[in-house]
């Protein structure tokens, strides 16, 4: 009675899904399988179990105040539930159509999230939060592609580029903040040491040894200009005879 079975193979690393009228019958793991068939009523959907990548490139998108700028982002995805896969498409294809119309819904939900996260920043905060932004996987996004019997492991920012002139702008605006930093800076070691030099000031006015060095130091520096005679001591001792 071999004649009315079909043998199928499932490839390592995918799972088979067995359809029988287009009625699902069985899922069927890595191997050969003989499957009772009259009249070649069964298909077999084979869908992989690995994860797989999709990149997406120059994606231009509009800021909060309206800065033009582009994106490219990767998703990470894999089937959990190809029964769920398979439902919602006509099985009158073959697999490799089915996942690429499946790619294709993923990058449109995708893209819409993290289009619309763009559009709520300015060009700004999107600049200085950059690498900040890199993870866009959202309950909602899951929950809608879960629907499609996929979960979304990693849905990544990969590049902002932003246009040269703003791109100038922004290297203007981080060239002022930086020399602001340094003027701050200065004026406030400038501030710190005159308040140093005044307390110093303030602990030398009434201190009578420093008085008589600097007594001695004015000597010295007019002694060094020529011969002269100093006489030191209260005046009116020092004439009487």
């Amino acid at each position: 009675m071999a004649i009315f079975k079909k043998q199928y193979q499932v490839k390592p690393n995918t799972v088979g899904f067995l359809y029988r009228d287009n009625i699902f019958e069985q899922k069927l793991n890595s191997g050969y399988h003989e499957i009772w068939d009259w009249k070649n009523r069964t298909e077999l959907f084979c869908i992989p179990e690995t994860s797989k990548l999709i990149s997406i490139t120059n994606q231009e998108v509009l800021t909060k105040d309206n800065v033009a700028l582009r994106f490219s982002f990767n998703v990470l995805y894999k089937v959990t539930d190809g029964q769920k896969l398979l439902s919602q498409f006509a099985l009158d294809r073959q697999v490799a159509y089915i996942i690429q119309e499946l790619e294709q819904r993923i990058y449109n939900i995708v893209q819409l999230y993290i289009r619309n996260r763009i559009a709520e920043m300015d060009s700004e905060t999107l600049n200085e939060k950059r690498n900040e932004l890199t993870e866009f996987k959202t309950e909602e996004m899951e929950k809608q592609l879960n629907e499609l019997g996929v979960t979304i492991e990693q849905a990544q920012l990969k590049d902002l580029t932003f246009p040269k002139s703003i791109q100038d702008l922004f290297a203007k605006h981080l060239e002022a903040k930086i020399r602001a930093k340094s003027d701050l800076e200065n004026a406030r070691t400038a501030v710190a040491t005159a308040r140093a030099l005044k307390n110093a000031s303030e602990l030398m006015k009434d201190d009578d040894n420093i008085k008589f060095f600097q007594f001695i130091e004015t000597i010295t520096k007019i002694a060094e200009k020529g011969r002269h005679t100093f006489m030191i001591g209260d005046l009116n001792q020092l004439t009487k005879k």
